[in-house]
């Protein structure tokens, strides 16, 4: 049966009935009476889907007030940032899968760091951001400031340092959509990115201290306050993913009701990931949702879903359902 949405929406309805396509209608559906009754929604990231070019959409999401907060990996919370100021210098590899060593190693030399098919370009990207937060994060430190590493991010987008070098339509950062909005961040393990360890070295150069980021557990603090204001109606959790992104802000529940003994805080009232990982041998990211009821995640009745398939194929479906497209 179709509805009054629209033609990939009718499509997705129409002819997805079955197996990983039936879940993924399912999923949606659930997500959408989730924002119907009033809950929030946190959407985690993993992996690269900034480079795998998801702000095409997910910006939308963002603008539409169909997400309320975002957990990612500090790579895609700068990797959005780059295809926004150096997308003519990335180069594709269709035939990645054929490379020799040899072939990889011609890459790095050129400056391409290759990441599946998608290759970054490190001096159109990574040394364009590199001066401009360099200046932000030293400001910051001579004023006695401190911030969030997503809140540095969105200084520089903000700040309009960068629109020289806009090389997309700006509707399509998912980046630029969340700083207009001031959308709250969870960057997990953003040490380990490439702006990461860049701001590692001038720590180790002796140029910046590393307390002018503020770190992994003032952002669990951070989410436990927002979790705390924000739950009265419920907030779903969308996992694109598996690893920390997802890992980290799921765990904030179990913390405010188990180690805070705040037993009033209501779990999760949604869950859904979208993963290719294989359940088994204690992997978090392949583990089955009800597994997170027994760590004080998820409750019995809590609508959960598991959709396993390629999340830069599935997650823009889902969206493009909630967007009515």
């Amino acid at each position: 049966m179709t509805t009054n949405k629209g033609a990939i929406s009718n499509f997705i309805e129409k002819y997805y009935l079955h197996f990983n396509a039936a879940a993924l209608v399912d999923a949606a559906k659930g997500y959408e009476a989730q924002l119907a009754q009033g809950s929030k929604m946190l959407v985690s990231m993993a992996g690269a889907m900034s480079t795998a070019e998801i702000g095409k959409i997910f910006a939308e999401m963002i603008r539409q007030d169909k997400v309320q907060i975002i957990s990612c990996t500090g790579a895609n919370l700068e990797e959005d940032i780059m295809n926004l100021v150096a997308h003519s210098h990335y180069k594709r590899v269709p035939n990645y899968r054929d490379l020799t060593p040899q072939e990889e190693w011609d890459l790095m030399e050129k400056g391409l760091n290759r990441v599946t098919d998608t290759c970054i370009p490190e001096e159109e990207a990574f040394r364009r951001l590199q001066k401009h937060i360099h200046k932000i994060w030293k400001d910051a430190e001579d004023a006695g400031e401190r911030y969030l590493p997503h809140e540095y991010m969105y200084k520089m987008l903000l700040s309009g340092v960068l629109e020289e070098y806009y090389e997309i339509d700006i509707k399509d950062s998912w980046m630029y959509a969340a700083a207009e909005k001031n959308l709250p961040i969870i960057c997990p393990g953003w040490e380990d990115s490439t702006m990461g360890n860049i701001f590692a070295s001038y720590v180790v150069k002796g140029e910046l201290k590393a307390s002018t980021v503020k770190s992994g557990i003032e952002y669990m603090t951070f989410l436990a306050d927002w979790y705390t204001a924000n739950s009265e109606n419920g907030i779903g959790f969308f996992q694109i993913g598996g690893g920390i992104s997802g890992d980290f802000p799921i765990c904030v529940v179990p913390m405010l009701y188990q180690d805070l003994e705040r037993t009033d805080t209501p779990f999760w009232s949604y869950f859904c990931q979208i993963s290719d990982s294989t359940t088994s041998y204690g992997s978090y990211s392949g583990a089955v949702p009800n597994e997170k009821i027994t760590w004080g995640k998820l409750d019995v009745n809590t609508p959960k879903f598991i959709i396993e398939s390629d999340a830069t194929i599935v997650a823009p479906l889902i969206f493009a359902y909630l967007l009515d497209m």
